[in-house]
């Protein structure tokens, strides 16, 4: 029936958009189970990482029906700047959740040069996709987050909850205060 018994998603999903939505749906249509490789999972937050690992579990989950979740499985990535180090890490995760001579490959989009650590894993199956839902970007996401801004139109509902409900708490006023300074100081 699938095609794979697991296809892996590395990604920071700072925040989760409806391009990555539809990346894990056509996983589901060709894997009995999803891993997603949360990128960034150290616990300290920052403007380009706001989300800790876990919340972006939870966002992530919660646009998704109750029979696929149970098929979305994650790791925590932490940031290495060595690619050695990063694949190791990467494929030790990995391998703590598929079973043994399990069908693995990876899904993503070559998108710009920060997509080369696809190619990294040539054990792996690529599914490659074109550009989804009009090449959205995380960035201009965040910096309009950070100006109060949510453009439901790039969101699932659950993300658009997520971060309505995130936008109440002092972290996001603490983060929101770091992007105006570094900002305003960037326009001088």
């Amino acid at each position: 029936m699938y095609t794979f018994d697991y296809l892996v998603f590395i990604g920071r999903f700072q925040p989760f958009h409806l391009a990555h939505m539809q990346t894990i749906e056509i996983a589901l249509q060709q894997s009995q189970h999803v891993i997603l490789a949360l990128g960034s999972a150290q616990l300290e937050r920052n403007i380009k990482n706001p989300f800790l690992a876990t919340e972006r579990e939870q966002m992530i989950l919660s646009n998704f029906s109750e029979q696929d979740q149970k098929r979305i499985h994650f790791v925590h990535v932490i940031d290495v700047y060595n690619d050695e180090k990063w694949v190791k890490q990467v494929k030790g995760l990995v391998n703590q959740i598929i079973q043994p001579n399990a069908k693995v490959g990876l899904i993503g989009h070559f998108k710009d040069e920060s997509s080369y650590y696809l190619a990294l894993f040539p054990e792996w199956e690529m599914v490659e996709l074109d550009s989804l839902k009009d090449a959205i970007s995380a960035t201009p996401m965040r910096e309009a987050y950070y100006r109060g801004e949510i453009h439901t139109e790039f969101f699932p509902e659950g993300t658009v909850q997520f971060l309505t409900q995130f936008q109440k708490s002092p972290i996001y006023t603490e983060l929101q205060k770091k992007y105006l300074a570094d900002d305003r100081s960037n326009i001088q």
